[in-house]
């Protein structure tokens, strides 16, 4: 993947200016460092510093390393340390205590997206961070596939969740890039903040703490088995295994047959123990049958090991099914493992504050981003919505 230039271009969708300051928590500490030797008359020599403090303690302060009034100076006017605003946080305890904290944050451009702490057990917690506002996939089970895309997030601003959260006290342990959008969709900003999230003198995740969840981007599968980090997690959303019904619930589906999606994960094996995951949205009357569990076990035979993660529908403001009873789960579950599959129930989380699996996002706030865009003059606001 091509270095970051010290006065690169940002990405398309936001309209800034070439010369704009270098996003410190978009860079590698190594690309900090050539841009601060690049940019900066003194206290270059300050990078390393600087960049643990902003990614592992989310402060930039430069005066308070003991620079003199000039380096300090040529810090805050070339580089850039810019945080999401967290504008409020809702939790909701589990069955054993633990929370699960939606923290509503909002881009230096006004629009709100979110991200999710998910306790695993009482000690530790997985963040699930968003990639996009809104999502162009469209899933119809999905709250963030009913906003549209209304930009893709910066590698700046993928990370920044995981800083501006760790700032208010939590501590994920892992992070499952499954929160709003389709991360495979914004490519070239995953990619990069994969690397800035595992830089050794940054916030230094080992790579079998991430994973990444797509809906079956071909493409972007392909991408990811570039980059040649064995250890790295990938799990897809199948949620049907015949071609009619996932092209009812995932248009996606109409661009990439399952032939295709399975072709691609056969290839994408990075170890002889890697494990794919794949999830399983279950909705009654749609995709809960018997038949619907073989397809599955068809499906999944050529990948190796896999793991089937059974998530129970959660319905968002306009519902498409009714939530599976625990029976029904429990049915849809012994089927697969008769068909030999390692299965897994999904334990619903965060369901009462919108905070489960396919519950986030603000369908609204398309609306009022259109409203905005529409009362504007020409020019006078960035392009930060798409149609």
């Amino acid at each position: 993947m091509q270095a970051i230039s010290c006065r690169r271009r940002p990405p398309r969708l936001t309209l800034v200016g070439v010369n704009d300051p270098v996003e410190i928590l978009g860079s590698t500490s190594e690309e900090l460092a050539g841009c601060a030797r690049e940019l900066l008359d003194r206290g270059a020599g300050c990078a390393a510093r600087i960049y643990r403090c902003a990614h592992r303690e989310g402060r930039f302060d430069p005066d308070g390393l003991g620079l003199g009034t000039a380096a300090s100076a040529g810090w805050r006017d070339s580089f850039r340390f810019r945080l999401p605003t967290v504008s409020r946080v809702i939790e909701e305890p589990t069955e054993r205590g633990a929370l699960v904290r939606k923290a509503i944050l909002v881009t230096h451009d006004g629009l709100e997206f979110e991200t999710v702490d998910v306790p695993i057990g009482t000690r530790r917690s997985s963040l699930c961070v968003s990639t996009q506002v809104g999502c162009r996939m469209a899933c119809r089970f999905c709250e963030t596939g009913r906003m549209g895309l209304l930009r893709n997030l910066t590698a700046a601003e993928i990370v920044g969740q995981v800083v501006a959260v760790r700032a208010l006290g939590w501590k994920p342990r892992s992070i499952v890039f499954m929160g709003m959008g389709e991360a495979l969709d914004n490519a070239d900003e995953l990619l990069r903040a994969l690397r800035i999230l595992t830089d050794r003198n940054g916030l230094a995740f080992a790579h079998d703490r991430l994973t990444v969840c797509t809906v079956g981007h071909v493409a972007g599968i392909q991408r990811l088995a570039e980059l040649g980090w064995k250890r790295l997690n990938l799990s897809i959303s199948l949620n049907a295994a015949d071609e009619e019904t996932r092209r009812a619930i995932m248009p996606v589906a109409g661009r990439t047959t399952l032939g295709e999606l399975q072709a691609a994960l056969v290839t994408y094996r990075q170890r002889d123990n890697f494990q794919l995951g794949v999830h399983y949205c279950l909705m009654p009357g749609i995709n809960a049958t018997e038949r619907d569990a073989r397809a599955v076990a068809a499906f999944c035979r050529p990948l190796g090991r896999v793991l089937v993660q059974v998530i129970p529908y959660n319905p968002g403001s306009n519902p498409i099914a009714r939530p599976p009873t625990d029976h029904k789960v429990a049915e849809f579950v012994d089927w697969l493992r008769d068909a030999g599959l390692r299965v897994r129930r999904r334990i619903t989380k965060g369901r009462g504050v919108m905070a489960a699996c396919g519950q986030l996002g603000d369908p609204a706030l398309r609306a009022r981003v259109r409203e905005r865009r529409t009362q504007a003059e020409p020019g006078e606001l960035s392009n930060s919505a798409t149609e």
